[in-house]
């Protein structure tokens, strides 16, 4: 029920999602039931009447409730607990579901699925990693809007769960960790930056070094590439927000001189359509929950579940807590350190 274009873009992307993967999968629409019917009836009977086939494997679990785009988390969860939000995660820890996808408010996201799904051992705050697509290989970047304000001991937490992060999704052995800074040398940076600095080089992970603004959509620094870009969820949002509209803005200046023939570059900027990727997960917890723009359309809905199925089928949250029970001892020591 959450979104700017919900519950018809959830709905859709839904419907688009399970003619994509086998029959073995199957969604919880979750919300009113009789304005997901009626959404869900005019769909198929309309622009989706292709998949009906599909319909079967929609579930249909009511949830009176909806936690507004401009509410409070806080007050949100405290006030409405029949929200299609709360209803969602406790499927997953009642065992009814395997991942939970939202496109609602996503401070209430946050904050009901470290509530409900709990977070990893070891861990204070869980992160949003977000794909950035690069000249090289997409990259992630953590966190990019969950903690306003980090210490460097949990920047040194969204280090580890997203090296596990890039190994499980992305297929990247030993990846490198950048850790983004006004400079490259380690002096560089606000004291919190400087301070995880010192911890990433004693990590025991690959670590890069800093990285700078300009390199990330390079994907590489002058010492070469980088998979996981670390910062505080502040700076993150904003570097997200500015990477997402640089492509339109290039789209709309080529198409206003015609006489430039850049068909290959609207093609490359493509790639930068943040659709592709469609959600972010909220790493840390011990479930799988999926956050996506507000203005999410139905392709990105689509790509959403895609990846939260992906999470779920490579046990990625199994890999982050064995990962971090590793690595627990070194991580609560490192404020002593």
């Amino acid at each position: 029920m959450g979104g700017d274009f919900a519950p018809k873009a959830t709905i859709f992307g839904a419907l688009l999602a399970l003619q994509e993967l086998d029959s073995g999968h199957t969604v919880q629409l979750v919300g009113q039931t009789s304005v997901i019917e009626s959404e869900l009836q005019s769909a198929l009977s309309g622009e989706l009447a292709s998949a009906s086939s599909v319909r079967a494997r929609i579930e249909i679990v009511e949830a009176p409730d909806v936690i507004e785009m401009n509410e409070k988390p806080t007050a949100g969860l405290r006030k409405k607990p029949n929200s299609s939000m709360i209803v969602g995660l406790k499927l997953q820890v009642d065992d009814k579901s395997d991942a939970f996808v939202s496109a609602g408010n996503t401070g209430a996201q946050m904050a009901s699925s470290a509530m409900l799904l709990k977070l990893q051992p070891g861990l204070t705050r869980p992160a949003i990693a977000t794909v950035f697509p690069t000249a090289r290989n997409p990259v992630i970047v953590l966190d990019s809007g969950a903690n306003v304000d980090c210490s460097s001991k949990e920047l040194l937490q969204f280090a580890w769960i997203g090296s596990v992060y890039a190994e499980c999704i992305f297929g990247r052995p030993n990846p490198s960790i950048g850790l983004l800074s006004i400079g490259e040398e380690p002096e560089k940076g606000n004291a919190v930056v400087k301070e995880a600095h010192v911890l990433f080089q004693k990590a025991g992970f690959n670590f890069h070094g800093n990285i700078e603004g300009r390199d990330l959509p390079a994907g590489a620094s002058d010492r070469g590439a980088f998979d996981v870009v670390i910062c505080d969820g502040f700076v993150g949002n904003v570097v997200l927000k500015f990477y997402e509209a640089v492509a339109p803005l290039m789209m709309r200046v080529l198409s206003e001189h015609p006489e430039i023939n850049a068909d290959h570059v609207k093609s490359a900027l493509k790639g930068f359509d943040s659709t592709n990727s469609g959600g972010a997960p909220l790493l840390g917890c011990r479930g799988v929950s999926i956050i996506c723009h507000g203005n999410s359309p139905p392709r990105a809905i689509k790509n959403a579940v895609k990846v939260a199925v992906r999470a779920v089928e490579t046990g990625m949250n199994d890999q982050i807590g064995i990962k971090l029970e590793a690595v627990e001892p070194f991580i609560n020591g490192a404020e002593s350190a």
